[in-house]
């Protein structure tokens, strides 16, 4: 009966989809073309031969996944790779990096009809799905074609655990199509065997991983050389208000370095003419990533309005403050900047990377900060080095071993076709 609702709900959702996906449009989150693809009109082809399948959400999701990609990139086994997602941004970060096997196509609504047509399509010798993407209707179907299907990074939280398990009888129907879990951390491991899921095991958070597919060096180089003649520092994934808090720590910071800029990295650029309006009324000099000024003299704020570049501000800074902490949103992934020897700092909302913060505050390269006054006091321009190589070791170690075991099942997958 559960199902049967869920079903009835997306069919309305698709009779009203011309609306919702016009609205999406004109809010730059939906490609005017490519939407198409949520509805299996798809816009690459399937190669012969082998094809892993990755569902990453989002940009984090995807993310922590480019290793593995790297990976079967370079596995002569594998013919092709298919990465889907449900987010235009996601879709943008992938478009920059070059891949010879891998693809990109979007995640498609998960309604029987489309899963059915999505799994006729693309034939996945092996489906792998990334941290709390559980779709019901396409988990169904792996399982019918006798798919191995992986729960990779795993994460549930006590409010997801809560809404699955109100409807116990129908979400251990889903949770036992899944082959393997990988867990993120131990709050997870015990959510899932609740759910009776058949086989758990705990490597690490793929989070700790680096990125393979670091952007360009001349890039990089030019970036240091137009701000060379300052000190910077970042506010990375920022949301509503938060610019605005990062911006008054900076005006308190500016008192005392006259040569002080303040790099702002929105997490969802279509904010960007908002974020430009609400600084302009505090007085401060803009300047925009894309306008490729390269006399910084008098700017106060350098607004990143480009997707995929965040990692080489983190590079060039010795302090990053990540958003959606300072509100109610759980924060954002801090290892990538601390990666590169930055001190992070936080608001107290950062519930969804507990174990990475305890982590980080264990090595003494994490702050917690409430307010403009917090965030000034907290800045620092030299870099922790030490941090950073004690995270590049403890991710290679859960990339070895995570490569490890999905080669376990995709041979095994392999061995039975």
């Amino acid at each position: 009966m559960v199902f049967l609702i869920y079903q009835l709900i997306l069919i309305l959702i698709i009779l009203i989809s011309p609306l919702i996906i016009l609205y999406r449009i004109l809010k730059n989150k939906e490609d005017s073309v490519r939407f198409r693809e949520k509805f299996c009109f798809f816009s690459k082809s399937r190669k012969s031969g082998k094809l892993i399948w990755f569902h990453a959400s989002s940009v984090g999701e995807l993310m922590s996944i480019l290793p593995i990609i790297n990976y079967y990139e370079n596995k002569k086994n594998i013919n092709q790779i298919l990465i889907t997602s449900t987010t235009l941004s996601s879709a943008k970060i992938l478009k920059k990096i070059k891949l010879k096997k891998t693809i990109h196509q979007f995640f498609p609504l998960d309604l029987i009809f489309f899963s059915r047509i999505f799994l006729n399509y693309w034939k996945p010798s092996m489906a792998i799905f990334v941290e709390s993407e559980i779709w019901p209707s396409m988990y169904k179907f792996i399982n019918k074609r006798k798919i191995p299907l992986i729960l990779l990074n795993a994460r549930i939280t006590k409010k997801t655990f809560n809404r699955w398990y109100f409807f116990k009888k129908y979400s251990l129907s889903i949770f036992k199509n899944i082959s393997a879990s990988y867990p993120q951390n131990i709050e997870t491991i015990n959510y899932l065997k609740k759910l009776k899921v058949k086989i758990i095991k705990y490597i690490g958070n793929l989070k700790f991983i680096g990125n393979p597919y670091e952007n360009k060096k001349e890039f990089e180089k030019t970036l240091k050389s137009r701000l060379k003649k300052h000190l910077i520092w970042v506010a990375a994934s920022t949301h509503d208000n938060e610019e605005i808090l990062c911006a008054e720590a900076h005006m308190i910071l500016k008192r005392k370095f006259k040569n002080l800029i303040t790099i702002i990295i929105p997490r969802h650029i279509n904010r960007v003419d908002k974020i430009f309006s609400d600084l302009k009324k505090k007085n401060l000099n803009i300047a925009l990533h894309s306008s490729g000024a390269k006399d910084l003299k008098n700017v106060d704020i350098y607004l990143v309005d480009e997707y995929g570049l965040s990692e080489n501000f983190y590079k060039i800074s010795k302090t990053v403050f990540l958003g959606g902490s300072l509100i109610n949103r759980g924060g954002q992934n801090p290892l990538e900047p601390a990666r590169y020897g930055a001190r992070i700092l936080s608001g107290k909302n950062t519930k969804n990377f507990v174990d990475i913060y305890k982590f980080l505050k264990s090595l003494g390269i994490s702050m917690v900060v409430n307010n403009p006054i917090d965030i000034a006091k907290s800045i620092v321009f030299k870099s922790n080095k030490n941090g950073g190589e004690k995270i590049k070791i403890l991710g290679n170690e859960i990339l070895r071993k995570t490569t490890i075991e999905i080669d376990k099942v995709l041979n095994n997958a392999i061995k039975k076709a």
